[in-house]
């Protein structure tokens, strides 16, 4: 599985979460499968996005679409946003037992 992380700030949380919501079924037609997000506890304006992909071409072409820059500066996204692509190298679960 692929994975990609987003890493950028926002001028308004709830505008940007709203646009990024109003996104969703783009984002699933690109390929996402799946998304966290995450917010600084320092300071709620620096947003992270974990998400899940089919693949890592459908993910770098939705990431580096001209869609994708004109939502992100309609939600209030603040400067470039730094973006990581991952896959999985190894899972581990925890329980009690560890």
């Amino acid at each position: 599985m692929i994975h990609v992380i987003v890493r950028h700030k926002v001028a308004d949380y709830g505008k940007w979460k709203q646009a990024f919501d109003s996104h969703l079924n783009r984002r699933m037609a690109g390929g996402e499968t799946g998304c966290r997000v995450f917010h600084s506890v320092d300071d709620p304006r620096e947003v992270t996005v974990f998400s899940d992909w089919d693949n890592v071409d459908h993910a770098r072409r939705f990431m580096e679409s001209d869609d994708l820059r004109a939502a992100m500066k309609n939600a209030g996204v603040v400067g470039d946003p730094e973006i990581a692509y991952l896959q999985d190298a190894a899972l581990v679960r925890r329980t009690a037992a560890d």
